[in-house]
């Protein structure tokens, strides 16, 4: 069980929060690349016994804060050491994972052709102190790593945000720093509207667990050709986003696409048309 869904339960029966402490307690050094007992499951359960590269000879770097101000919506970002997506040197998928979350994969992405560089940013849950791990997986089918540890909790029982209900599914897309000069990368955005309940959130008023309810797939496109195809679950913040590089073409044109599916199966779309910034 978790340490927030511990407070929970101990705040529920009238239990001083000082009753519980980090299992083992927290350490005393930093150890970023350290490994845990969750890593080594999923180690051995996503990859087998296949080498994966790390620290120097890694090609993937995670950037993510020591600590975080808020547990529920913690800044992730994956930069690949490569450069732009070539032959020979291109990131296929990335495989995000945070050890100590109740369910530790948040994202599975995979990366397509219209993908200039296969650099993402997003917005992350953390339950307990713990360690995010990145694992790349280039075309050559070799598989590189980068971790972090994070110092912050919470994130998985934090309430959610119920302001505007009627919005959830909303798929809306922006570029953040406006279209790119012919040639450039052109930072995109896309970001669904949605609580992404993870089951461990308290009603304030009935005292009682929230259902998950939470993004399931995210498939985006430009112009018709594969940006992303991404696999994910309540790890994801609240209204989860995704910010990518692409190409636009030389006209400035072009339709930025996404497919939605969340855990009731119910099915979102979103679309900007980069001529004429019509959202759809």
């Amino acid at each position: 069980m978790s340490i927030a869904r511990r407070h929970a339960l101990l705040a529920l029966a009238g239990l001083p929060l000082a009753a519980t402490a980090a299992p083992g307690g927290l350490p005393a050094v930093i150890d970023h690349d350290g490994g845990s007992p969750e890593w080594d499951r999923l180690r051995a359960k996503l990859f087998g016994d296949r080498p994966i590269a790390t620290g120097a000879d890694s090609a993937v770097q995670l950037v993510v804060p020591l600590r975080a101000a808020y547990g529920a919506s913690v800044p992730v970002k994956i930069v690949p050491r490569l450069g732009d997506q070539a032959p020979g040197r291109a990131v296929r998928r990335y495989t995000l994972l945070v050890d100590k979350n109740p369910s530790p994969v948040a994202a599975t992405l995979n990366i397509g052709p219209a993908i200039v560089r296969a650099e993402f940013e997003t917005r992350l849950r953390v339950d307990e102190y713990g360690h995010m791990r990145v694992i790349a997986e280039l075309d050559d089918g070799s598989l590189h790593l980068s971790s972090r540890y994070v110092k912050v909790s919470g994130g998985c029982s934090a309430p959610p945000n119920r302001d505007a209900p009627q919005l959830i599914g909303q798929t809306r897309f922006k570029l953040p720093e406006g279209l790119k000069p012919a040639g450039q990368a052109t930072p995109g955005e896309v970001t669904v509207i949605h609580p992404n309940d993870t089951g461990f959130e308290l009603n304030q008023v009935t005292v009682m667990y929230i259902p998950p309810h939470f993004v399931r797939s995210i498939r985006a496109r430009y112009d018709g050709r594969l940006l992303f195809d991404l696999d994910c679950d309540f790890s994801i913040s609240e209204n989860p986003s995704w910010r990518f590089l692409f190409q636009p073409r030389a006209d400035g044109g072009g339709r930025l696409e996404a497919e939605v599916e969340d855990s009731k199966e119910q099915r979102f779309r979103g679309a900007l048309d980069l001529a004429t910034g019509a959202i759809a």
